[in-house]
């Protein structure tokens, strides 16, 4: 079955409140089986525009990451981000 990815793009503009949003996030892509494969460090645009910190998420599924986007625990959690941060999130389907 293909994997599920979760891909953030990321200008932090609060970082206290990020920090506090990520905290929380953390534990609820843990709970649903989710595993950080990049989380900040050094980033190159290589075409379009950057953001400065991106973060890539592994799910066993893409219905799995789905689940995890969508779950009460983690809309909870988003909801500490509002105003923190301007983000693009996408969900992928892995092969």
């Amino acid at each position: 079955m293909p994997k599920g990815y979760i891909i953030s793009r990321v200008d932090v503009t609060d970082p206290q409140a990020y920090a506090r949003y990520a905290a929380e996030a953390m534990k609820v892509i843990a709970a649903h089986g989710g595993k950080i494969l990049a989380r900040g460090g050094r980033c190159e645009a290589l075409e379009g525009k950057a953001r400065a910190r991106n973060v890539v998420l592994e799910f066993d599924s893409y219905e799995a990451a789905h689940a995890e986007f969508y779950s009460a625990e983690y809309q909870a959690a988003r909801a500490l981000r509002q105003g923190a941060a301007e983000i693009e999130m996408v969900l992928v389907e892995g092969v």
